[in-house]
């Protein structure tokens, strides 16, 4: 009976070791590289990487809602407050209320506070890269006309004499994060429901 015993544990052993040596043979297939950024609009704000940049946020994930949330602020209705910390652009609606929608700002070196009025309103604008932007960029088009896959996308608000806008996008997934020259983008459904009750002549208040 020990025979029979000592001979069923070595055939176990046998059976284990040719377990462990077949599963060190098998090699973890390597991951599938992530499909590389070439839209214009990424080459533009992914700073010329070719990639989306993650500076803050998620890029890629659901932008957030536009809502009716309570607000407090000691501002007009009609007024638009931009949070560049939250990432939130609020309308502002009679009876301490505001529209809230999300909104791409700034990257790290291009972010900017303060006070304008929207000094003009285009439908699908075109686009012109300023010269600052085409001296670190000069492979970008100098002109680019209106539609889908303009960076300004279908609505686009001027601010004061300044090179900023509020604007659409192509690239939804960058909403809630930090990747633009300094625009403040949103996507093209919410720019298109703010534009409408905008005016030419709203304040707009741009809070770091």
């Amino acid at each position: 009976m020990r025979r029979h015993f000592l001979t069923w544990a070595a055939a176990i052993l046998a059976l284990l070791a040719a377990q462990e040596s077949a599963s060190a043979a098998v090699t973890q297939a390597p991951a599938a590289p992530s499909e590389p950024c070439t839209s214009l609009f990424c080459a533009i704000f992914s700073g010329g990487s070719g990639a989306s940049s993650s500076f803050d946020g998620n890029p890629g994930a659901a932008a957030p809602p536009k809502e009716i949330v309570a607000y407090t602020g000691h501002y007009a209705p009609g007024t638009i407050v931009i949070s560049t910390q939250e990432r939130r652009l609020y309308y502002i609606l009679p009876g301490n209320q505001a529209l809230r929608y999300g909104v791409g700002v700034g990257r790290p070196g291009f972010e900017w506070g303060g006070v304008k009025t929207v000094t003009a309103k285009r439908e699908w604008p075109s686009w012109t890269p300023p010269s600052q932007m085409l001296r670190r960029r000069p492979d970008l088009p100098h002109f680019m006309k209106g539609g889908p896959d303009n960076p300004l996308g279908s609505r686009a608000m001027y601010l004061g004499s300044s090179l900023y806008r509020i604007h659409g996008s192509n690239e939804p997934g960058t909403i809630g994060t930090a990747v633009s020259s300094g625009c403040i983008r949103m996507t093209n459904e919410d720019v298109q429901d703010l534009y409408e009750r905008v005016r030419v002549g709203t304040r707009v208040i741009v809070q770091r």
